[in-house]
């Protein structure tokens, strides 16, 4: 199951979240998916990473079939157009990086990959 709030005034690029967390996570597995702003964005990277600045996002596993990750839209929209790709696109870029760290992924050359089949599986949707 898959539960998304917009604590936001920013809408929400069309991504296939649902689909994509399935694919990757396994359809029992329950996700809360926050997008953020800068505020509650620099709040809990505050509290929980001791980094005193907002950041494009945040996983929190609670168990193993549980998690959740907040998006702070405005960083995203802004690494985005740095970037050179559609917010869409890098959006789910940032989720897909989100959900590998929920399933137990450390930076590093494996995420990397695990990251890569999930993105070329749903950039040809």
């Amino acid at each position: 199951m898959l539960h998304i709030a917009n604590k936001t005034r920013k809408r929400i690029p069309i991504v296939l979240f649902q689909e994509i967390k399935d694919f990757a996570l396994g359809q029992g597995y329950e996700l809360s998916l926050v997008f953020v702003g800068d505020k509650i964005s620099k709040l809990i990277n505050e509290k929980y990473r001791g980094k005193n600045e907002p950041t494009n996002i945040l996983s929190f596993p609670y168990s193993e079939n549980e998690g959740e990750i907040l998006i702070d839209l405005n960083i995203v929209s802004k690494e985005a157009v740095v970037l050179g790709q559609k917010v869409s696109s890098y959006l789910m870029y940032i989720f897909i990086h989100g959900l590998m760290h929920l399933k137990g992924f450390d930076h590093g050359s494996r995420m990397e990959a695990a990251e890569e089949k999930i993105r070329i599986k749903f950039s040809e949707k």
